[in-house]
């Protein structure tokens, strides 16, 4: 797995796996499959190709947010 990066909180890192990748002319949707379920982000292409990722490759999905929304079930 890849280290942990030191200069963001912890709690927003969430280290996994390339599950699934649906690429676009454009954006692809990544699906990383982490401890705590699938994180998906969208990137652009050209950012999967640079990363070189495939499905399989060791990643961390760095969250960031500004709001958290909350309804209770």
């Amino acid at each position: 797995m890849p280290p942990t990066i030191t200069a963001i909180n912890v709690r927003n890192q969430f280290r996994g796996k390339v599950r699934e990748i649906i690429r676009g002319n454009v954006v692809s949707e990544v699906d990383v499959e982490t401890p705590f379920g699938i994180v998906t982000s969208v990137i652009t292409t050209r950012s999967v190709d640079e990363l070189e990722l495939k499905i399989g490759s060791d990643v961390v999905a760095l969250v960031k947010s500004t709001e958290v929304s909350i309804a209770k079930l």
